[in-house]
């Protein structure tokens, strides 16, 4: 297959050539990486890589095609796409198509036969970047100006754009037990799939629904979804989340969510220098003592007070508008707070992916224990 020159360059002059792959065109974003081995297909239609580039730092992409079922949502939501070595064919027997050609039809400016291995090294040394990928253009310098002319992640309001536009409804499996409202900041398939297995009905909310939207639903609790952009910038959702806690109402937030429950509590947030986007993170939970292996896709994080990020986090409670709080999970790669649990109202977060349908399922517990929340929590 004949191929068309491609660039790509970060905004701090590195520059790799490579072929173009997917779509021919021109593209920007924040450089960032993922660790995933395989699950490309819900790496790729995770509303949370809105705006990102995303390289893959396993070099063999697209060997088992792609599929109708294996969707996180309703469209692929990455800005551009880098990989080393495309799969010349497709083989797996629950494929419908290639991969290639499921970006090329989206419209996804993408790159191959970049060393991968570099380029994820030198983002780890310096940092997510924004970046350009063009097959249209040939010149580092013009590419470059281009890039530094784009919007930074920090201070991007993204949940509007990814939201679903009308609520809709997932029926429980089964028995019906409980009701969930889920704010939908970015939210993926397998949530509400996780839910509906334990009996839970959930009506998820566009981004912008007020606490009359949710009670409108009949919720037992309400759910904060994973979700692209600046925590640091949504503030309705955080005031909702502040509601919800005012009446008492069970609540339980993922990545983004977790990022917007630390700022109802007064917490602030801060952006990671390259991010957690990958299959194998380890995390403790401190209530247990065990190590999970965990799914992660979260470029901020939750600060927690007095204490400098890469710092080893202090098991206490800190008191806030809303009671004791506590960090109910740490990673153990670098300290950064994966969870948070109130003491006095019924609320917890994780910052990693119980629902990763592609990822390690050592967290799905959570879900469980949302389930359990519902039950001893009380109601609007």
């Amino acid at each position: 297959m004949r191929r068309r020159p491609a660039l790509l360059v970060l905004e701090d002059g590195r520059t790799f050539t490579g072929e173009a792959y997917g779509s021919v065109g021109e593209t920007f974003g924040e450089a960032v990486f993922s660790t995933g081995m395989t699950g490309y297909q819900e790496t790729l239609t995770d509303p949370s890589y809105h705006r990102q580039v995303v390289v893959q730092t396993a070099p063999h992409i697209g060997n088992t095609g792609v599929n109708a079922e294996d969707d996180e949502s309703g469209r692929i939501w990455v800005a551009g796409y880098v990989v080393r070595d495309p799969a010349r064919i497709s083989s797996n027997w629950r494929a419908t198509g290639a991969l290639e050609d499921r970006l090329a039809a989206e419209g996804v400016v993408g790159v191959c036969g970049v060393d991968t291995r570099a380029l994820t090294r030198h983002l780890r040394e310096r940092g997510a970047m924004r970046v350009g990928v063009s097959s249209l253009d040939d010149d580092p310098k013009a590419l470059l100006d281009k890039v530094r002319g784009t919007p930074s992640m920090v201070g991007a309001d993204l949940s509007g754009e990814v939201t679903t536009p009308e609520p809709y409804t997932v029926p429980a499996e089964g028995e019906h037990r409980y009701t969930v409202a889920a704010l939908d900041l970015g939210i993926k398939r397998n949530v509400p799939r996780r839910l509906a297995a334990r009996g839970v009905t959930t009506h998820v909310l566009p981004a912008s629904s007020t606490m009359a939207d949710v009670l409108a639903t009949g919720a037992d609790a309400v759910f904060f979804s994973p979700g692209p952009g600046d925590p640091a910038t949504a503030d309705r959702p955080v005031e909702l989340a502040r509601e919800v806690m005012r009446r008492r109402i069970p609540l339980f937030g993922i990545c983004f969510g977790s990022q917007i429950l630390g700022r109802a509590l007064g917490f602030g947030t801060y952006k990671l220098g390259y991010g957690h986007r990958g299959i194998n993170q380890p995390v403790l939970d401190r209530a247990t003592g065990k190590v999970e292996v965990t799914s992660h896709n979260h470029g901020f994080a939750v600060a927690w007070p007095e204490t400098a990020p890469g710092a080893v986090v202090p098991d206490r409670v800190v008191d806030t508008e809303f009671g004791g709080v506590r960090v109910s999970h740490v990673c153990l790669n670098d300290n950064v707070v994966e969870g948070l649990r109130a003491v006095d109202v019924p609320a917890f977060t994780v910052q990693y992916h119980p629902e990763a349908a592609a990822g390690p399922h050592d967290a799905d517990y959570l879900f469980d224990r949302f389930a359990e929340l519902i039950e001893g929590g009380g109601h609007a």
